[in-house]
């Protein structure tokens, strides 16, 4: 029918688009265009540390000011040049205004079912944890829990997310370099981690998985 046409074609749309954000993010954080690479990561720390350092009030103030200074400089000189017959006066930024970032009504709706979905489902981990659905997860939990209270007492979350900006940007590249090596180490961690787990189930009886 028309309909399931029509969501079908939405459908590979979205997972074209899905692809497409996911090759470009690999390229970001895999240096394929250093110099777009180093804009885009530049930026990103930058903007994090004047949160640390400002209001978000001034920072988003300052940061779209300084935006507007340039485009409109820009628009200018081309309105010069066309004035002077050196240019056709087109605004330079005509691709990004025609650019179409609607979204259609099943393009909201998968969206919004999507959201709600993950929300759902964090709930109902989150009430599992809490609740003590599984011992050994909500003691992992507890404990991953109390690490961050030593976490949170050296560092706020703007610093965390500069280093985990900084990480996202280097460790995907120093990995590829050294895959061999790190697959090595990762190896023997999460062995000594499962014999941990295992030990510990062992000796809580209500840990053990249930028998279907």
């Amino acid at each position: 029918s028309s309909e399931g046409w029509q969501r079908g074609q939405a459908e590979r749309e979205h997972r074209g688009a899905a692809r497409m954000a996911s090759k470009a993010v690999s390229e970001l954080i895999y240096w394929k265009d250093a110099q777009k690479t180093g804009v885009v990561f530049t930026g990103l720390v930058v903007s994090l540390i004047a949160l640390s350092q400002l209001s978000i009030i001034s920072v988003v103030s300052n940061l779209a000011f300084a935006i507007i200074c340039v485009t409109i400089t820009l628009r200018l000189y081309y309105k010069t040049l066309h004035a002077l017959n050196k240019s056709d006066g087109a605004n330079p930024f005509q691709w990004y205004l025609d650019y179409d970032i609607s979204l259609s009504k099943e393009q909201s709706q998968r969206y919004m079912d999507r959201a709600i979905l993950m929300g759902t489902s964090a709930t109902t981990e989150l009430r599992k944890l809490f609740l003590v659905d599984d011992v050994t997860e909500s003691f992992k939990f507890a404990l991953l829990m109390y690490l961050l209270t030593y976490i949170g007492a050296v560092f706020n979350g703007l610093t965390l997310l500069i280093i985990a900006v900084i990480c996202a940007f280097s460790l995907p590249m120093l990995y590829r370099q050294h895959q061999a090596q790190v697959d090595q180490y990762v190896g023997l961690v999460t062995g000594l981690l499962i014999d941990i787990r295992n030990k510990i189930q062992a000796k809580i009886p209500s840990a053990k998985p249930k028998e279907e």
